[in-house]
């Protein structure tokens, strides 16, 4: 049985959010809420592969303290956008 898009999309939110670090937590939940729903098939592929790596590995990466695997270059960019604070507006 394979799973339709809206589920997958909620399962792949659950797992942003339920890290087992409170700093990932964060970090991915901003990403998922602002951009699952307009990730292609194989941007959700690559986010879902991410979210198999441990969140040390991932911790490191995401702050810069390693480079991360070629691969997760780019979505990994993306989390850094999402979660940089917005600067006010004067």
């Amino acid at each position: 049985m394979s799973e339709d898009g809206h589920t997958r999309l909620k399962r792949l939110h659950m797992r942003s959010m339920r890290r087992g670090t409170k700093e990932m937590d964060i970090l991915l939940m901003r990403f998922a809420e602002a951009h699952l729903a307009g990730l292609s098939a194989k941007e959700l592929d690559l986010y879902e592969a991410l979210l198999e790596e441990n969140d040390q590995d991932l911790y490191i990466w995401i702050s810069g303290q390693d480079h991360a695997p070629e691969k997760f270059r780019g979505i990994i960019s993306r989390i850094l956008e999402s979660s940089a604070p917005k600067s006010a507006a004067f």
